[in-house]
């Protein structure tokens, strides 16, 4: 890995935020201390789906960035916890904006964000709706970026996955391939069309398993592969009589190489916790395909 992102700093509307406790403080401290270690960036998120408070964070971000006060405010916050913590730089995860005036606000929050931890030599990324739907990869309109705030950005981490969720419940609309098609031809053509770099661009891929009934829970690619290790090389299984849809290695080989061959810079994934380990780790089967490529180069 280049960079292991810790999630999440929870924003609150006053332009504060809250982490899980000391715990997640001394798990923070632990992730920077082993990253550096390897060589590896420490990156602190800060946002995500479910906020400490409860429901979406979606809200809390929305009111802490669209004011100038309580912005400024999460900004000196987030820069002062890099600071202090020997972080390497912030994850932006705000999901989602949903109109052109919160793309404004998410822009000028990432822009002055960006001004501000560059200063000091300090990344900022930003995580992105994948913005094409599993089903039919027509463009997801409710959904709204800016795309000037791709400039500000070092990287721009996809979420290519969560697809099951397009007009009924899928699970089999979890991640296909298909689907990592139709999201890298829409972002390799938005960059090409503002003329950014697309080496940003980073493609997710999902470390989970999402089951055929929503009513049951997801599983990890480690449960998978410890049920039975042939299921590395399936995208479907079936335990305790249930269904799951996951991507196994040939698929996540096959969006790596999709990925560089249409210039992205890497691959992102959800998450590290759920990897199998040893032989069988998903993580060593994205690296070992960027590695040939490197090595080509």
């Amino acid at each position: 890995m280049t960079h292991v992102i810790f999630s999440f700093a929870h924003p609150l509307p006053d332009g504060s935020f809250l982490l899980n406790g000391d715990r997640a403080l001394n798990n923070l401290k632990k992730m920077v201390s082993l990253a550096h270690q390897h060589d590896t960036k420490a990156i602190l998120a800060v946002g995500g789906w479910f906020h400490i408070w409860g429901g979406e964070s979606y809200p809390y971000f929305k009111q802490a960035i669209m004011n100038p006060a309580s912005r400024a405010k999460l900004i000196q916050e987030l820069f002062s916890i890099t600071e202090r913590e020997n972080l390497d730089g912030i994850d932006i995860d705000f999901e989602h904006p949903r109109s052109t005036e919160e793309a404004q606000s998410l822009a000028t929050f990432t822009k002055e964000l960006s001004e501000s931890l560059h200063s000091k030599n300090k990344e900022v990324s930003i995580a992105v709706y994948a913005k094409v739907h599993s089903s039919s990869g027509t463009e997801v309109t409710s959904v709204v970026y800016d795309s000037s705030m791709f400039e500000q950005v070092d990287h721009v981490n996809i979420m290519a996955y969560d697809g099951q969720w397009d007009g009924g419940y899928n699970a089999a609309h979890l991640s296909p391939y298909s689907y990592a098609e139709n999201i890298v031809n829409y972002w390799s053509e938005l960059f090409n069309a503002h003329q950014l770099d697309k080496e940003k661009l980073v493609l997710g891929v999902p470390f989970y398993a999402q089951p055929e009934k929503p009513d049951h829970k997801q599983i990890s690619y480690a449960d998978i592969i410890e049920n039975n290790p042939a299921n590395a090389v399936n995208d479907t299984v079936q335990i305790n009589g249930i269904t799951y849809y996951y991507n196994g290695e040939s698929t996540v080989e096959k969006k790596t190489q999709l990925a560089l061959d249409h210039g992205f810079g890497g691959m992102m994934l959800w998450e590290a916790g759920h990897d199998a380990s040893g032989e069988y780790s998903m993580t060593s089967t994205i690296a070992e395909v960027l590695n040939a490529q490197y090595v080509l180069k």
